[in-house]
């Protein structure tokens, strides 16, 4: 019976380890701690609804066994049938960090000689096509973006643009490190998406959550 109060105990305590070590992180980049708790919660909650924005359709070639032979090659008319891929907006990995991004940028900016415009732009600017350039698509399964890559990114352009660490590092870290990584890896390839062949993207949702949670987190390292 104890071992098993142990166990329970053991499983219980360590979700919540993690959440209040994520928690502090947030706490450190100007969010208190209940927000920073809210904000942990409603991001993991988040990750599972996806809000539909708008359907694209694709055309694929089939072949129709039996159809009318295509000058007398020995195969038959393709015939041609349109399919639909749900493009959506994650809450979690998208419209939540968009909302704590704009929240950080409004209260920095609040605050007297403060200029993110430079850390921000070059920031963005730089995680985008790092994000872009590193993203994979694959057909059938959708659009990957590499977990880590963006973040430290991030990191790399507000320490250089912002010219060392501190608030304003940090908040350029974390705003180019959300933007970049949705436009970069979501937006800027949505092109693509009839090539996917699959029934929806979610931006900010599978196969980019994880990278985007992360740019939320990594920022704190520099504040």
């Amino acid at each position: 019976m104890a071992v098993l109060v142990l166990i329970g105990l053991v499983v219980i305590l360590i979700p919540l380890l993690l959440l209040g070590i994520i928690g502090a992180a947030f706490t450190r980049l100007g969010f208190s701690w209940i927000a920073a708790l809210a904000l942990v919660i409603l991001m993991l909650a988040g990750s599972a609804i996806d809000i539909p924005l708008f359907r694209v359709r694709r055309d694929i070639l089939r072949t129709v066994h039996g159809g009318t032979m295509v000058f007398g090659s020995g195969t038959s008319a393709g015939a041609a049938q349109q399919w639909e891929s749900m493009v959506s907006l994650n809450l979690g990995g998208a419209v939540i960090p968009a909302l704590a991004s704009a929240y950080l940028l409004f209260k920095a900016a609040s605050v007297p000689g403060t200029n993110l415009t430079v850390p921000v732009c070059g920031g963005v600017i730089l995680v985008t096509a790092i994000t872009f350039l590193a993203t994979r698509v694959y057909p059938g399964s959708g659009i990957h973006v590499p977990l880590i890559i963006p973040a430290l990114a991030a990191l790399l352009a507000a320490f250089f643009f912002s010219g060392g660490t501190g608030v304003t590092a940090s908040v350029a870290a974390f705003v180019s490190g959300v933007a970049g990584t949705l436009i970069g890896g979501n937006v800027a390839l949505l092109p693509r998406i009839r090539d996917l062949e699959t029934a929806g993207v979610s931006i900010g949702g599978r196969g980019t959550f994880g990278s985007v949670f992360i740019c939320c987190l990594l920022p704190a390292l520099i504040a």
